[in-house]
């Protein structure tokens, strides 16, 4: 079913785009930018509930918080996609028993955040409000958020952080556009439509954007995870990360799947931390 509603969808974007490309893409670009609601169940609440919940401003947007506090470094994690801080839920409570000063926070249009358009540029301010307000120290940020922990690395700098992990992260932002328009189906019309808005909005094109060419001149560690059969985002971003993050490790796991929920990955993570 679902792939009959994209396919309905593709198609009558791309009927739209003979009358009027403009209009296309951004309808085609709305529907990229706007992420699905993912109700959270009673138990993920009350996990939730645990932390210290506060409200960061940026623009008009709240950016839902959570702490659990700790003695150690802060950490602060960037959940990806359709995804919120719940994510988090079992490397958090690995980083509580360890006495690290754990922050979270939902991204625009995500779990307790407000606004209804995310990308990983708005996504990096965010992180960079909360980074600079809670002092982060490591932050780790699983797939767009890698994207947009990358993004914000580039941009801010900021003197507190000293370590930066990335799972399943993708590297470049015209893969992440292919693989949407290969998916949709969408004509040349309509991408070259997206394509021109993306440069009327942000004055770079979309291949400007590349996660792992922004890390070539940070200097400070970083880990990167990545699963050889992620569906998601390819292997080869960690690769291409690999290639321009110098001061990065990557560690290779096969069967975790895109989410990469496993204990085996937060104890590299733990690990990578604590040394």
């Amino acid at each position: 079913m679902k792939n009959i509603i994209i396919k309905i969808v593709g198609t009558y974007i791309n009927i739209i785009s003979y009358i009027s490309s403009k209009h296309a893409g951004k309808t085609a670009l709305n529907i990229f930018s706007k992420p699905r609601k993912i109700k959270l169940k009673e138990l993920e609440k009350d996990f939730l509930q645990t932390a210290f919940l506060e409200d960061v401003d940026y623009q008009d947007i709240n950016i839902m918080t959570y702490r659990w506090l700790g003695k150690k470094e802060t950490v602060l994690l960037a959940h990806g996609w359709e995804s919120n801080t719940v994510r988090w839920k079992h490397l958090i409570t690995k980083l509580k028993d360890l006495d690290y000063n754990v922050v979270s926070l939902d991204a625009p249009a995500h779990g307790r955040t407000s606004g209804r358009v995310f990308n990983a540029i708005l996504y990096s301010e965010c992180i960079n409000v909360v980074a600079k307000k809670f002092k982060a120290n490591i932050i780790i940020g699983h797939s767009v958020g890698g994207m947009a922990t990358a993004f914000f690395q580039k941009k801010y700098q900021l003197p507190t952080v000293n370590k930066l992990i990335l799972l399943g992260a993708p590297s470049n932002f015209v893969g992440v556009f292919s693989r949407y328009v290969d998916m949709m189906n969408y004509n040349t019309r309509v991408s070259n439509s997206m394509n021109e808005l993306i440069y009327e909005r942000y004055k770079q094109k979309p291949d400007y954007f590349n996660a792992a060419r922004f890390l070539e001149e940070t200097t400070i560690d970083g880990l990167l995870i990545h699963d050889k059969k992620d569906k998601i985002i390819p292997y080869n971003d960690a690769e291409d990360f690999k290639n321009f993050y110098k001061t990065s490790k990557l560690i290779t796991t096969e069967g975790f799947g895109h989410g990469l929920r496993h204990d085996d990955v937060n104890n590299h993570i733990i690990d990578f931390i604590t040394s």
